[in-house]
C-alpha cells in the first residue's frame, strides 16, 4: 500500500463526510447501512484488485465481455459494412476503415446485448440473479424488500429496474424513493456499458472487467449516501419481506418474440443517446461560445475546478487530478458517453501521466449521475406513480448528488485497492 491509496481511504471518509453534511437530517444516522455498505465496497475492492481468485475473475469477465462484444461485431459489419469497422483494421475484401463513428461502430452493439438481456429474462436467469442480489442487500443492510429488489436489478438494467417495484412505488416512502433514484442514476445497464468498452478497448485492455466491477461497487456505494442524504424516517410497507419483481405485462410468449423485443429496446435506446448527444453536445457547445466570450472559460473547465478536489481525494494523483476532474465534470451534462469518448482519447495520446488515473476515471465515470439522466428517471418513475410526481420532482437533485458521491466513492474504492501491475491494465 503507497502514499495514493492511503489518500483514497481518507478521501472516501471524506465524501462520506460530505455527504452527511448535506444529509436533509443529519440527527438520522442508519449505522448499519453505512458501515456494512462500505464493508461490502472494500471486501469487494479488495477481493478485485489483492487477491489471486479475485484478479483470475476479473480477468475471466474481461475476456468473456470482450469475445461476447467481438460476436456483437459480426452483425453490425455485415449490415453496416466499412463503416461499422473499427480505425485501423479491415475486412476480408480488403475494405478499410473510415475511422471512429460511434453511430455505426460502438452504438449497434447495445441492439446485441439487449437482445442478449432478453433472452436471459425468457429464459429465468436474469430474474434469479436479481433475486440472490436483492436477499444479499435487505439481510445485510437492512433494506425494505422493495427498495433491496430495485437495487438488485439496477446492476443489470435501467430505468426499467423501478419496473420491478411499480405496485409499490405509490406506498414507498420518502427515502424509498429516493433510494430507487439514486441507485438507478449510480449505475448503468448492461446494454449500454457495451458501448463504453467498444470505445475503450483498444487503449484499455481491461475496461471490460473494470466496468463489470464498477456496476457491482455502485449500487452498494448508492445504497449507503442515498441512506444518508435521505435517511429513513418511516416504517416502509414492505419491511422485512421478500418482495417478488412485478409481473411484465408484455413478456415474451417464446424465444424468437424474446429477441425480437430486446432488439427494438436497442433501438429505442440507440435513436434516444443520439438525440440526446446531439441536443446536449450542441447546446453546450453554444453556452461555452458565450462563456468563452465573455470569461474566457468554458463549462466544462469550470466544472473541472468545481469537482477537482474531490478527484484528488480520490487518490488521482495532482498532476492528472485536472484531466480527470474535467471528464467527471462533462459528464455532469454532456453524459458519460462523451467523457469515456474523451477518456479514450487521453489515454490514446498518452495524457494521463499515472496508470491509476485512467483505472479511477474508469470506475468514478461509470454511471448515469447527470441531468438528462435525471430528468429522464424522474419522468420515467412518474409515469408509473404519478400520485408521487411532486415527491419525485423535488428528490430528483438531492439523488443527483447522491449518484455523483456513490460514483466518486467507487473511485474512491478503485484507488485504495489498485496496487499497479499490469495485469489489471493491460490483461492475460
Amino acid at each position: 500500500m503507497d502514499a495514493y491509496n492511503l489518500v483514497s481511504l481518507a478521501g472516501l471518509a471524506a465524501i462520506l463526510g460530505l455527504a452527511w453534511a448535506l444529509s436533509e437530517n443529519r440527527r438520522v444516522f442508519n449505522r448499519r447501512v453505512v458501515l456494512g455498505g462500505v464493508g461490502i465496497l472494500l471486501a469487494l475492492g479488495v477481493f478485485l484488485f489483492a487477491t489471486p481468485v479475485g484478479r483470475e475473475a476479473f480477468l475471466t469477465v474481461n475476456d468473456l465481455v470482450l469475445r461476447v462484444l467481438d460476436s456483437a461485431q459480426a452483425g453490425s459489419r455485415f449490415v453496416l459494412g466499412r463503416l461499422a469497422l473499427p480505425p485501423g483494421t479491415a475486412d476480408e475484401q480488403g475494405q478499410t476503415s473510415l475511422g471512429f463513428i460511434l453511430v455505426t461502430q460502438a452504438l449497434p452493439s447495445i441492439v446485441f446485448f439487449s437482445a442478449a438481456i432478453g433472452v436471459l429474462y425468457y429464459i429465468g436467469i436474469m430474474q434469479r440473479l436479481i433475486g440472490i442480489f436483492a436477499l444479499f442487500f435487505a439481510k445485510a443492510l437492512r433494506l425494505s424488500g422493495a427498495e433491496a429488489l430495485c437495487a438488485a436489478s439496477d446492476i443489470f438494467v435501467g430505468i426499467e429496474a423501478s419496473l420491478t417495484v411499480r405496485p409499490h412505488l405509490k406506498t414507498m416512502t420518502r427515502s424509498e424513493l429516493n433510494t430507487v433514484l439514486t441507485t438507478g442514476m449510480a449505475s448503468v445497464s448492461s446494454n449500454v456499458m457495451a458501448l463504453y468498452v467498444f470505445c475503450l478497448k483498444d487503449t484499455f485492455p481491461t475496461i471490460a472487467g473494470h466496468l463489470a466491477s464498477a456496476s457491482l461497487l455502485a449500487i452498494p456505494a448508492a445504497l449507503v449516501v442515498s441512506k444518508i442524504l435521505v435517511p429513513e424516517t418511516e416504517t416502509p410497507r414492505t419491511m422485512g419481506q421478500a418482495v417478488a419483481a412485478a409481473a411484465d405485462a408484455d413478456q415474451a410468449d417464446n424465444l424468437f418474440e424474446a429477441i425480437l423485443d430486446g432488439a427494438m429496446s436497442g433501438v429505442k435506446l440507440i435513436v434516444g443517446i443520439v438525440a440526446l448527444l446531439l441536443a446536449v453536445v450542441s447546446l453546450v457547445a453554444l453556452l461555452n461560445l458565450v462563456l468563452s466570450g465573455i470569461f474566457g472559460c468554458t463549462l466544462q473547465g469550470l466544472l473541472g475546478y468545481l469537482f477537482a478536489p474531490l478527484t484528488v481525494a480520490m487518490g488521482v494523483p495532482p498532476v492528472d487530478a485536472m484531466e480527470v476532474s474535467r471528464l467527471v465534470g462533462e459528464r455532469l451534462v454532456l453524459t458519460e458517453v462523451a467523457s469515456y469518448r474523451d477518456l479514450t482519447e487521453l489515454m490514446a495520446g498518452n495524457a494521463l501521466q499515472h496508470p491509476r488515473s485512467a483505472v479511477i476515471a474508469a470506475y468514478a465515470l461509470c454511471g448515469f449521475a447527470h441531468l438528462p439522466s435525471m430528468a429522464i428517471f424522474v419522468g420515467g418513475i412518474a409515469a408509473l406513480a404519478p400520485e408521487r410526481k411532486s415527491t419525485l420532482a423535488a428528490l430528483g437533485p438531492r439523488a443527483l448528488l447522491g449518484a455523483t458521491l456513490a460514483t466518486l466513492i467507487v473511485g474512491g474504492i478503485a484507488g485504495a485497492c489498485f496496487a499497479g501491475g499490469e495485469t489489471l491494465l493491460t490483461g492475460r
